[in-house]
C-alpha cells in the first residue's frame, strides 16, 4: 500500500504509538512526526491555548506546512509516509489540501475522553497545559470534520488499531484538497 497516511487526534489518543506502529507493518515507510518541527524553533515559540492566538495558529500552519512538504517529498521518492499531529478542526481539511500526493488516508483516533484522561496520566510526558482532556475532546468531536477513518480506540491495542485501519484503509481516504 503506497499512500500518505495522517494520524491524527487529541493529545494522548496514540497518535505516536500507532503511527509508529503502521510505519512498521508497512514494506517502505517514513514516520514524519509533526511535533518535531515545533521543537526545532529555539526561541519565540508560540504554544496553542483555547484562546487561539494568532501567533501560535500561524506557527501550527507553519508545523503543518513543513509536515505535509516531508510527507509529499518522501511519497516521491518511494516510500509510505505516516504523518502523525495534532490537526483538529477546520485545519483538518487545510491540513489536506497542503497535501499534494495521492492517494492520502486520514485517521482520526478518538478514544473517549476518559481513556484519554488515564492515558495520559500513565504517560511519562505530559501534553496538557493550558487545555484540559474535556476541552480538546470537545474541539475534535465538535468542530472537527468528519474526514477519513474516524475511529474509538479506547479498548484496543495498538497492534489492534492499526489491523483495523490497514482493513478499513478506503474509508480512510481523502478525496478533498
Amino acid at each position: 500500500m503506497r499512500a500518505v497516511f495522517l494520524v491524527t487526534g487529541i493529545m494522548a489518543a496514540g497518535k505516536s504509538t500507532v503511527a509508529q506502529a503502521l510505519a512498521e507493518r508497512l514494506p517502505r515507510s517514513a514516520h514524519v512526526r509533526g511535533d518535531a518541527f515545533r521543537r526545532m524553533i529555539v526561541n519565540g515559540g508560540a504554544a496553542m491555548t483555547p484562546e487561539g492566538e494568532q501567533e501560535a495558529l500561524r506557527q501550527l500552519r507553519l508545523r503543518h506546512r513543513i509536515a505535509a512538504m516531508t510527507a509529499d517529498l518522501y511519497f516521491a521518492e518511494g516510500f509510505t509516509p505516516v504523518v502523525q499531529d495534532v490537526v483538529l478542526g477546520a485545519e483538518l481539511e487545510r491540513f489536506a489540501g497542503l497535501v499534494r500526493s495521492r492517494p492520502l488516508l486520514v485517521v482520526v483516533l478518538a478514544p473517549d475522553a476518559a481513556t484519554v484522561e488515564r492515558r495520559e496520566r500513565e504517560r511519562p510526558k505530559s501534553g496538557y497545559g493550558a487545555w484540559t482532556v474535556a476541552e480538546l475532546d470537545r474541539a475534535l468531536r465538535r468542530n472537527t470534520p468528519r474526514l477519513g477513518l474516524w475511529l474509538d480506540t479506547s479498548a484496543q491495542t495498538p497492534a489492534e488499531t492499526v489491523d483495523e485501519i490497514l482493513a478499513r484503509a478506503d474509508e480512510a481516504r481523502v478525496t478533498t484538497g
